[in-house]
């Protein structure tokens, strides 16, 4: 596992927040990267390891996940909230030139970031989400957020996981699947694998909340006009279809994409050529 320092701050309604903060510390560039629905900052540890020697690579827990508090207001698990939290972490750390990398949610939470404040960050990286949702993703990830059944060991962890993920990486190995589990959960106390998330994240996106899943992006996607632009695709995915991908390099020609084989929703970001697509589109920009 990569090594890394602790980032602990403030949110402004006072929960105490995490991050893990990999590579050099005094580099002005600086990659932020935002985990999806359920996962949190373990998700990139390969960048970390990649990306270590040549820039700052912050990834976040975002509220209720990882080392991050939890929330006592399940509304406050939303986009907009979490969007605001970002944007104190950029802060309270220093964070100067900034690219924005982010998962599903984190990717969503990208788009608003960059609209809130054009031409603020220095680029953009989606992985496996863009302006549209694809209903069929969104319901088989309802179908499992915060209603996982408890585990008693490291081998019903992994079982768990597999059976969970397994239509999005049908081609993962047991030691891959145990890599996956141990980013997923942690050990309590009684040394009991948990999952590492508070179950009341899936509130919003239960009610059908349009601040949790905003049924319109593009015209927040088409604010990303000047910016530099990697969307990455698991060609398997249910999430970020592909007549979607094809639009938003439509309405943004000078997008890279990067699709990945054999993969659904959403790549681990170590998949052959994931690295190598990421460090030609940071050193472009």
């Amino acid at each position: 596992m990569a090594t890394f320092d602790d980032i602990f701050y403030q949110s402004r309604d006072g929960l105490r927040l995490h991050a893990r903060e990999y590579g050099r510390a005094d580099s002005p560039f600086t990659l932020l990267c935002m985990p999806g629905l359920t996962r949190n900052a373990a998700d990139f540890e390969d960048i970390g390891e990649a990306f270590r020697t040549h820039y700052r690579i912050v990834a976040a827990d975002q509220r209720g996940r990882g080392d991050s508090a939890w929330d006592t207001d399940a509304s406050h698990y939303e986009p907009a909230t979490y969007v605001q939290d970002m944007f104190t972490l950029i802060e309270s750390a220093g964070m100067q030139k900034v690219v924005l990398l982010g998962t599903s949610l984190g990717g969503l939470m990208a788009m608003m970031m960059n609209a809130m404040h054009p031409g603020r960050f220095a680029g953009v990286i989606l992985n496996d989400i863009g302006p549209e949702v694809n209903p069929a993703g969104l319901e088989r990830i309802k179908g499992y957020v915060g209603k996982s059944a408890p585990v008693t060991s490291w081998a019903d962890a992994v079982a768990q996981t597999r059976q969970t993920n397994r239509i999005a990486f049908p081609n993962l190995a047991d030691k891959e699947w145990e890599k996956f589990a141990r980013r997923l959960y942690a050990e309590d106390g009684n040394g009991i694998p948990r999952l590492r998330y508070d179950p009341a994240i899936a509130a919003p996106i239960e009610a059908d909340n349009d601040n949790a899943v905003p049924p319109d992006l593009w015209p927040v996607f088409d604010l990303l006009a000047d910016a530099p632009l990697l969307v990455i695709r698991g060609a398997l995915s249910d999430i970020l279809s592909a007549d979607c991908t094809r639009e938003m390099q439509r309405r943004k020609p000078d997008a890279w994409i990067f699709e990945v084989a054999g993969v659904g929703h959403a790549p681990i970001l170590d998949e052959p050529g994931v690295v190598d697509a990421i460090s030609a589109f940071l050193k472009e920009i």
